[in-house]
């Protein structure tokens, strides 16, 4: 792991090769897990104040589900995440023309209807954190359904921290992510032989 500031980063997201491929994995991120996206206290809110303004963009299902659980909800391990139709995808995935599912919330902000973009958690996919008492652990998370990603980041010669730079850059801030990138490319350099692209 890299230890950048109160943050230690998987070597993963460091080698791991990765740019999201919709075309064949068609949004499956939105429909798999056990409970909806991770929320923060702050997003929760957000996503209550805000619903009128997006909730246009939801499927018809999607809006029976928050009317009755509400915008977000509390899972069985005790987490504030979005809440599912049915025990499948999330309650703000719907599915465009194409068959390939989008997030309501991410549509709305796109058009300029809202200012918030969409949780941080489905920014930051596959990258997975988990808090601690003293630092902040940066994970990937491998999914079967993500190996299409997996080879179009080898073919476009991608990391996973290259492909998340606007996310991570979000989440930690921009300095921390300058360091993150100046850490990576001193990495691959020294055990692979290799510098990742500017």
């Amino acid at each position: 792991m890299l230890k950048i500031q109160h943050t230690l980063v998987s070597l993963d997201v460091i080698e791991k090769h990765f740019v999201c491929d919709l075309q064949k994995c068609r949004g499956i991120c939105c429909v798999h897990g056990d409970s909806g996206a991770p929320l923060e206290q702050e997003e929760a809110e957000q996503l209550e104040r805000l619903y009128d303004k997006y909730k246009g963009f939801m499927q018809e299902e999607g809006r029976q589900a928050i009317e009755a659980q509400g915008t977000s909800v509390i899972d069985s391990d005790g987490d504030l995440v979005t809440p599912l139709i049915h025990g499948k995808e999330c309650a703000y995935a719907f599915r465009d023309r194409d068959g390939i599912y989008k997030c309501a919330i991410e549509t709305a902000w796109q058009k300029k209807k809202i200012p918030f973009r969409k949780p941080v958690s489905c920014h930051l996919f596959p990258v997975r954190l988990q808090e601690y008492e003293d630092f902040t652990a940066v994970n990937f998370e491998f999914w079967k359904d993500c190996r299409p990603a997996l080879e179009l980041g080898r073919k476009k010669n991608m990391r996973v921290y290259e492909f998340l730079q606007e996310a991570l850059t979000r989440r930690f801030g921009r300095e921390w992510y300058r360091e993150l990138k100046g850490a990576a490319k001193a990495y691959l350099q020294q055990f692979h032989g290799l510098q990742s692209e500017e």
